[in-house]
């Protein structure tokens, strides 16, 4: 039996109920879907996952990879290249690709609502396909000949990586040292070790293209002097995509790790056997703005890995409270005789589960919501209308490290604590496929910066560089909507409060941030509340979502019957179970981010 299960009915009312994805299909960019078709491709997917790539999901785990020191070579276990292969020769990588090679164009909405499925039920498979929007950003940013390029990649189903951590270096990208050397012929050859590379190398593509930032010669300190290379692992013909000779860019060690164990995570050395040959990608040196084409999709993917794990989570945890027996009712807890009852009429349990499924549900929400804007970014480009773009484009740039940073600390941190505590001592053992979510979730607040660096992002990219307008939009749009009244009044209201509480936080922090320029001092107020508003900020933003669901659920309720009737009645209590339980928090938060002092910055090394 599959260890995983698509809450495909919550997709389909996110999609059309709760942000009314249909009024995109079938016009301008999308002009070939409906939704029926949209739905077509999600049963399918939900199929895919539930069965193929799904099978593979343990063996992945316990057989992990195989590394040769002496060549270089990973390899991947046979039934997880039978799972990755289900999905390649079913067209659905085809979503990334670019539509001049063969690609499909769909929502992006639709893309990451296919990706939950993916992530969810085998996360690794997604994470080696990653090649086909790598190629994305060759095409659309590379030269003539590198659109060939991007072109082999597609169509000979070519691996890629992003290659930015160094040793050394660490998340402080602009302190990397790999070089680049221009050649006669207008190569570069590289030099370098990268470390923390994902899908390095594997035995499921003849050819991976590492997308390499390294520092030309001549080229200034920090992220300003770097550029960004492709970076072949074989020499090809550029016309055919012929394979030629090995190029100098090796695997020296694959990482032992806590979870993911089936993605390669590597050790790359540049240039040291032979000259890694790599081409300047858009024969411009951008390096920086460039990889950031590939960071936003990896923060994005990242925020899904981690919120779909939870959703696999709460719904094992939530098959197992509805078939496990143990003790009896609270109510008659002291008569002994009295009978056993399945754990979901505890308490505790059914607090824990509501927990589970409010955060689940509202961060899928969160998720398809962010992507609506990419689907306004696409649309509003295409249109030519700039002051649309601008505001699509400001949007989602705000919301991407809280869907990674929120997104991947709150899965990590509910999987631990709750999914796996649903399952008592059971959990814990690898009968059940809790433990491997945990550890398969951890990485996710780290990837792609961890949860402190998307905090800082946030506030100081997102926020001051912006001078607040994209969250001053989204405050105005959530206040809009809760001093709407109507169905979930008394929740409104709570959402309002919590809302003003946010604020000033938002406030303080700006405060502080005004006052370092006098007392440079003051900006450790600042960082040491980042975090805590990151958190603010997701939990206002999936209370938001999750009373619209509640006022749709509200209205179509009476009218329903059967499974419908249930999901509506779920939709309505998981909105104010998380408005009454979750946000008063703010308010606490607020009190704390007012009274925050330097004293801990002020201590000595040895009082730790």
């Amino acid at each position: 039996m599959s260890h995983y299960t698509a809450n495909l009915r919550d997709i389909e009312f996110c999609l059309f109920d709760l942000l009314g994805r249909e009024k995109v299909l079938g016009n301008s960019l999308y002009s070939d879907l409906d939704r029926d078709t949209a739905m077509g491709m999600l049963e399918e997917i939900k199929r895919l996952t539930e069965n193929d790539l799904a099978a593979s999901f343990v063996d992945g785990d316990r057989m992990g990879t195989i590394f040769d020191k002496a060549t270089g070579d990973v390899k991947l276990p046979e039934s997880f290249k039978k799972s990755y292969k289900a999905f390649v020769d079913q067209g659905w990588w085809s979503l990334d690709a670019p539509v001049e090679l063969g690609g499909t164009k769909v929502p992006p909405s639709l893309r990451w609502a296919i990706a939950e499925m993916v992530l969810g039920s085998n996360p690794a498979i997604h994470i080696y396909a990653s090649g086909y929007a790598f190629a994305q950003v060759a095409y659309t940013l590379g030269t003539e000949e590198q659109k060939k390029m991007a072109g082999h990649m597609v169509n000979r189903h070519w691996g890629a990586t992003m290659q930015l951590t160094e040793p050394d270096a660490g998340s402080d990208v602009g302190a990397g040292r790999s070089k680049a050397v221009q050649q006669a012929d207008g190569t570069w050859h590289i030099t370098g070790t990268k470390r923390f590379i994902t899908s390095g190398d594997a035995d499921i593509y003849d050819n991976i293209m590492h997308f390499t930032l390294a520092r030309r010669e001549g080229g200034g300190p920090g992220t300003k002097g770097l550029s960004l290379f492709l970076i072949p692992k074989f020499m090809f013909d550029l016309e055919t995509g012929e394979l030629g000779k090995r190029n100098g860019v090796y695997v020296t060690n694959v990482e032992h790790k806590m979870g993911l164990n089936v993605s390669a995570t590597c050790e790359m050395n540049l240039g040291e056997k032979e000259p890694a040959v790599g081409y300047l990608l858009g024969d411009v040196h951008e390096g920086i703005a460039q990889m950031f084409k590939v960071i936003e999709f990896a923060r994005m993917m990242v925020g899904t890995k981690a919120i779909s794990t939870l959703s696999a989570g709460y719904l094992q945890a939530l098959a197992y409270a509805k078939s496990r027996v143990q003790g009896g009712d609270m109510k008659v807890m002291n008569d002994k005789a009295s009978p056993r009852v399945t754990i979901i009429h505890h308490p505790d349990v059914r607090r824990s589960l509501m927990v589970q499924k409010s955060y689940a549900e509202g961060m899928r929400a969160l998720v398809l919501f962010t992507a609506a804007q990419q689907d306004e970014v696409e649309l509003a480009r295409a249109a030519g209308d700039e002051d649309r773009l601008k505001k699509a484009e400001a949007l989602n740039d705000l919301l991407l490290p809280v869907v990674k940073g929120f997104g991947s600390e709150r899965a990590w941190t509910l999987l631990g604590t709750e999914s796996l505590q649903t399952f008592g001592g059971s959990g814990f053992t690898q009968d059940w496929p809790l433990e491997q979510y945990v550890r398969d979730a951890k990485i996710d607040t780290l990837y792609e910066g961890t949860t402190a660096i998307q905090g800082l992002d946030f506030f100081f990219r997102k926020v001051v560089k912006d001078g607040g307008k994209a969250l001053g939009l989204l405050g105005k749009e959530i206040a809009a909507f809760a001093e709407a009244g109507g169905a979930n009044e008394a929740e409104k209201q709570a959402l309002l409060k919590a809302l003003g509480d946010l604020n000033g936080i938002i406030g303080v922090l700006v405060g502080h941030a005004m006052a370092s320029q006098e007392d440079s001092k003051e900006i450790y107020k600042v960082g040491l509340n980042t975090s805590r508003a990151l958190m603010a900020v997701g939990d206002i933003i999936i209370s938001w979502l999750l009373l619209r669901q509640a006022d749709i659920a509200t209205e179509k309720l009476p009218t329903a019957t059967g499974k419908d009737k249930d999901f509506y009645t779920g939709k309505i209590a998981a909105a104010h179970f998380f408005v009454h339980n979750v946000l008063p928090h703010i308010t606490a938060d607020r009190k704390i981010v007012e009274a925050t002092d330097n004293t801990i910055m002020d201590l000595p090394e040895g009082a730790f």
